[in-house]
């Protein structure tokens, strides 16, 4: 009775700590979008993936810097793949509302998980999000979306899918934060010089470089600490279907901190994505029965 209670215990604390993690990259989201006007987006990302990075160097104590798989491949390519996730979605979010950007974007992960099951069931949840998709991306003749906006959210997505399928490989290539920690400097590097080109000296005054500097604590710091806690109470399977709450709440955050309103469907067409999202990650963790 008590191990029970026990174990209860942690799946509520690691859930909170999953919780925690989406709200605190969801408000790094809504912060960057306030200096989109003064740095662009590309200017935003630059800033958040460099006190990123230095933020990783300092959680590893700078161990990562005697990695030898820097020139690997697919460590390059994941760090390709980072920048190209932020960048898209940045661009995408300077068009659209966060709750429809994250959801549009979630496609990423969902496609993983259904290409990883293997289920005929999992067509449902792949026709649920496609439903939930196509209403967002004006599908359903509702005004107001912007086209190119979806377009990037959807490419934000396809990187986020590459993200997930080399973060595996790397995993194996430098076991803890060693393969995030070599991303993110790879990726800061790589958005340098259209983040300095978009953002030009702008970037550098103190108000700008303070807001970055809360960005990369609230996208890169916070989640990293949360969610490597979380880990340690809970399976990955539980913690994906955890996850899949994030575009729900990015909707909130949006909702709560930019005045971003959605209408009836476009709340619709987010449910359908989480819901679709929680039943492919669970069904693509769970052992197969045929």
């Amino acid at each position: 009775m008590a191990s029970t209670a026990t174990a209860g215990g942690r799946t509520r604390g690691a859930a909170l700590l999953v919780l925690a993690s989406i709200v605190s990259v969801q408000c790094g989201a809504a912060l960057a979008t306030t200096l989109f006007d003064e740095i662009g987006a590309a200017g935003a990302v630059f800033l958040r993936a460099g006190f990123g990075a230095l933020v990783l160097l300092g959680l590893t104590r700078g161990a990562v810097l005697r990695v030898r798989e820097w020139p690997h491949r697919d460590v390059i390519l994941l760090g390709v793949a980072v920048a190209a996730v932020n960048l898209f979605f940045y661009a995408a979010l300077d068009r659209l509302p966060l709750g429809i950007t994250v959801t549009l974007e979630f496609v990423g992960p969902l496609g993983v998980a259904i290409a990883a099951s293997h289920r005929r069931r999992d067509l449902v949840w792949a026709l649920l999000a496609a439903i939930g998709i196509v209403l967002l991306s004006d599908g359903s003749g509702s005004e107001g979306v912007d086209a190119l906006g979806v377009a990037l959210a959807l490419t934000a997505g396809a990187f986020w899918a590459a993200y997930i399928v080399l973060s595996d490989r790397v995993g194996d290539l430098a076991p803890g934060a060693g393969g995030a920690t070599m991303a993110a400097v790879i990726s800061a590097l790589l958005v340098a010089p259209l983040g300095l080109a978009q953002g030009g000296g702008e970037i550098l005054t103190p108000t700008h470089l303070a807001i970055g500097a809360a960005i990369g604590v609230l996208s890169t710091a916070v989640p990293y600490v949360f969610e490597i806690e979380a880990l340690r109470r809970i399976t990955r399977a539980v913690f994906g279907v955890l996850m899949s709450l994030e575009p729900a709440v990015a909707a909130a955050i949006g909702f709560l901190a930019l005045s971003q309103n959605l209408d009836a469907l476009e709340v619709l067409a987010i449910t359908f994505v989480v819901i679709a999202s929680a039943g492919a990650l669970r069904s693509a963790a769970a052992p197969p029965r045929d």
